[in-house]
């Protein structure tokens, strides 16, 4: 099973490009559900904030019974895990505590895909960090969990063989062909496939976070990954497609483009 989607939903350069002029904030989820035809959401606020069980149950009543959330984890449990002063490791189980808390409502009425973890570029493949995943692993218990990486060195069989162990997913990534960033490879290590589409801007690193998902795909770049995401569907129960070049709604026409040729290549 393939569920495509995008990144976010709720953007205000998406009124009059992706929604209609006029629509109301509070009606964005359903015109994404029932208008684009989108069956999964990967939501990204919860990275700069810890949600809250009201936002979740609010956003799982918009939606109908197959549809799923994937939640990226809050930077308390990625980024921000070390202290500033010592660069030893702070004690965030409450962090964790308060963020699997939140998620109650999707687990509840069945609509939690997984919780997706993106880890920083200066988080390498060490000793301790590899500790700090087993960890991360037994804090969220048996939720279902995907791994993005953002430095190369993490690319090795070492890191597949520790995600297959634990069950954990990896993330697949398309971004500007960059030294410091993630090349693309399409690997399973869990019950979940899971792609990622961040754009090719290639001023990645020169502009501000607002824009540097300003790019749109071609349907000949789009066609390249069709193999390899049905390849990956074959070897997994689940796999998720998901577009993060938000900007300007470049995301949803996309996803949009992605589903209508994984369907006529089927």
């Amino acid at each position: 099973m393939i569920k495509i989607g995008t990144s976010g939903f709720s953007f205000a350069d998406w009124k009059g490009t992706v929604y209609p002029v006029g629509i109301r904030d509070r009606d964005m989820l359903s015109f994404y559900e029932k208008d684009l035809d989108f069956h999964t959401l990967e939501v990204n606020f919860t990275y700069y904030t810890l949600p809250s069980q009201k936002s979740f149950a609010a956003m799982s009543r918009k939606t109908s019974g197959d549809f799923e959330f994937v939640v990226k984890s809050y930077k308390g449990m990625t980024h921000e895990i070390r202290s500033k002063e010592t660069g030893e490791m702070i004690d965030n189980r409450e962090t964790f505590k308060k963020f699997k808390h939140s998620l109650d409502p999707l687990i509840e009425d069945g609509k939690l895909g997984a919780v997706l973890a993106q880890f920083p570029y200066g988080f390498f493949p060490n000793q301790e960090n590899f500790g700090y995943l087993e960890r991360f692993k037994r804090e969220m218990d048996d939720i279902s969990l995907v791994f993005e990486f953002r430095n190369q060195a993490w690319m090795r069989e070492g890191t597949f063989e520790f995600l297959s162990k634990n069950g954990i997913g990896f993330c697949i990534v398309d971004e500007p062909n960059l030294p410091k960033l993630m090349p693309y490879l399409p690997r399973a290590t869990s019950e979940i496939g899971y792609f990622r589409f961040h754009g090719r801007n290639p001023n990645w690193f020169n502009v501000p976070a607002s824009v540097r998902y300003d790019y749109l795909y071609s349907d000949h770049e789009l066609k390249e990954f069709v193999p390899d995401i049905k390849d990956i569907s074959g070897k997994t129960p689940k796999t998720f497609v998901f577009f993060n070049n938000c900007h300007a709604g470049s995301a949803a026409k996309n996803a949009v483009q992605m589903a209508r040729l994984l369907t006529q290549q089927t």
